[in-house]
């Protein structure tokens, strides 16, 4: 439920990010968001950062850093690229991250699971390169920057997953890496200054892409990732463009067309796949290293 909750945060992020990269340069917009988004998690429990274990600060560096440079690389690329292209190529990382997870790490996936990452990316053609053909030229520079970064969430995806760090202190990974990539974004923005947002809808979607979709989406998979192997995870996490027409057609009287139905019942049946038991725990995976209690903190 809680990866869920993240598709569904970052689906509705989207539209949003794309109606204001129009108006303010991506390094600020992206600076502010995860600036504000950090500050909100260590505010919330000041003590969250005190005291870590060893590996903790590494840990969410890494994560930072992954995301970071995947989501500039994505954002910087949209401009040359049609958004439908866009989306089916980061899509691709349900199927990057498997194949990642075994060529680096050694673990397996069951055919279940790869039949669900199948259905997956056909729901990922259905909702992008079927419903947007005739978007304009192609940039292979821009498709290989986009690429990239479907590889580097991939590993985002995988390392927070096999990361004894991030199950042990979820939340004080979460600020460490929102705090990366502000810090990231920030120096890229600092040159030109910062360009805060000129109007109040638009500071309302700074709020809703730094609390909802970076702070509360972040932390819950965090937490989710710590009960979900990351290839399942990457699954249910590619329902994003269900989201994303849910709230077109909701918010922009955009139609339900057979599409729609067909991509959202590919999501839905890849991630039944996913969800529903298919034997005993562990099978056709590496076992997870057991987790003790998390500690309290601030």
């Amino acid at each position: 439920m809680l990866l869920i909750f993240v598709s569904a945060a970052w689906g509705s992020a989207f539209p949003l990010m794309k109606d204001l990269i129009a108006r303010m340069p991506v390094a600020d917009l992206l600076a502010e968001r995860y600036g504000i988004a950090a500050l909100v998690l260590a505010a919330l429990r000041p003590g969250s950062l005190r005291g870590l274990p060893e590996g903790t600060w590494p840990a969410g560096v890494l994560l930072g850093l992954l995301f970071g440079v995947g989501q500039t690389a994505q954002a910087v690329a949209l401009h040359d690229l049609p958004s439908s292209v866009s989306g089916f190529t980061v899509g691709s990382y349900v199927v990057i991250t498997p194949l990642l997870g075994l060529v680096l790490l050694g673990v397996r996936t069951s055919p279940r699971v790869w039949a669900a990452a199948a259905l997956a990316m056909a729901a990922m053609a259905v909702f992008t390169v079927l419903r947007g053909t005739g978007e304009g030229h192609v940039s292979p520079p821009a498709l290989a920057a986009t690429l990239l970064s479907a590889v580097l969430y991939a590993a985002h995806t995988l390392v927070l997953g096999d990361s004894r760090a991030a199950r042990q202190n979820a939340y004080a990974v979460t600020v460490i890496q929102l705090g990366t990539i502000a810090v990231m974004t920030g120096v890229l923005a600092a040159p030109d200054g910062l360009t805060l947002p000129a109007a109040p809808g638009d500071w309302a979607a700074l709020g809703h892409l730094s609390i909802v979709a970076c702070a509360l989406g972040f932390l819950a998979r965090s937490w989710g990732q710590v009960h979900v192997p990351p290839v399942s995870a990457a699954v249910i996490l590619s329902a994003q463009p269900l989201w994303v027409t849910a709230l077109a057609v909701a918010l922009y009287d955009e139609p339900l067309t057979a599409g729609v139905f067909l991509g959202g019942g590919l999501i839905a049946l890849a991630m039944l796949l996913i969800v529903l038991p298919a034997g005993p725990p562990g099978r056709g995976r590496r076992a997870p290293a057991p987790v003790p209690p998390s500690r309290p903190s601030g």
